[in-house]
């Protein structure tokens, strides 16, 4: 059975929703920015064609029914302004893993909180998900408060887990489990 559908999910700011090619001139704003892409595991988006080839990567895997690439749209002028990835879902464990990215220009003002907020709550209350997890580089100190922030639990360090634009760097594993959500450990 595939991961079960996220989308769209509106918040008061934003609706979560499906990729779609038209989403790729706002998306190279976020892609291309090598702040925003610090922490990502792939290169800056030089061109269009890059931008076009990571769709075809997001419909691939979205294909085999283990994730799902949502696009954060402003609700006032459906401008696109960032990412979630939801992937390497396990039907058997009830699990996915949550990757984001935000456009440099709408850090700082909640927004992504606000996302991972309407995604966890959907996971968890509608699509039968029991554990959500995400990997984050510990240099990565704004995404790391924003999953303590929102009820995720650091629950370990892999040391040089990943290689990345020719770095090996660690990871911190963050984890969110339904029970919790429900018992009110979710967003602070």
């Amino acid at each position: 059975m595939p991961l079960p559908s996220f989308s769209p999910i509106d918040s008061p700011r934003l609706t979560l929703r499906s990729v779609a090619p038209g989403d790729l001139p706002d998306l190279m704003e976020v892609n291309g920015d090598p702040q925003v892409t610090q922490f990502l595991p792939y290169a800056t988006w030089q061109s269009l064609q890059d931008a076009e080839a990571w769709l075809a990567r997001m419909q691939t895997l979205g294909a085999s029914g283990a994730s799902e690439q949502l696009v954060l749209a402003r609700r006032t002028d459906s401008k696109v302004i960032g990412t979630m990835l939801l992937f390497k879902y396990d039907e058997g464990s009830s699990r996915v893993e949550l990757g984001y990215a935000l456009g440099r220009a709408h850090w700082g003002q909640g927004l992504m909180r606000e996302a991972v907020v309407a995604a966890c709550t959907h996971a968890f209350a509608s699509a039968g998900i029991r554990r959500i997890e995400a990997e984050v580089n510990p240099d990565n100190r704004a995404s790391c408060g924003l999953l303590g922030a929102v009820g995720f639990v650091l629950e370990g360090r892999l040391r040089k887990r990943w290689v990345a634009k020719g770095t090996a760097y660690d990871t911190q594993i963050y984890g969110c489990l339904a029970e919790d959500w429900r018992a009110g450990r979710g967003p602070n």
